[in-house]
């Protein structure tokens, strides 16, 4: 075993299934995505919906809570598309 720096060129972890931006990862795909929401995705949803007039349930899972984001930013217009 040697101390020499590797080529990060070479190491790769996954393939982006074709047509897809390999920066963005649909949330069914994340090993995570089972586990309860994170606590900044929990303030943030808390906002979106304050915003649009809607209540949200709390026990979402990371997944849920992505797209449940996504949907909010659309309505409320904090989208960047």
């Amino acid at each position: 075993m040697t101390d020499a720096p590797r080529d990060h060129e070479e190491e790769t972890l996954g393939a982006a299934r074709e047509g897809q931006d390999p920066v963005e990862k649909d949330p069914s795909d994340w090993v995570t995505g089972d586990e309860p929401m994170t606590a900044p995705q929990r303030s943030y949803l808390d906002t979106l919906a304050r915003e649009a007039g809607e209540e949200i349930t709390a026990d979402l899972t990371k997944a849920e809570a992505s797209g449940e984001i996504d949907r909010l930013q659309h309505e409320t217009g904090r989208t960047n598309d």
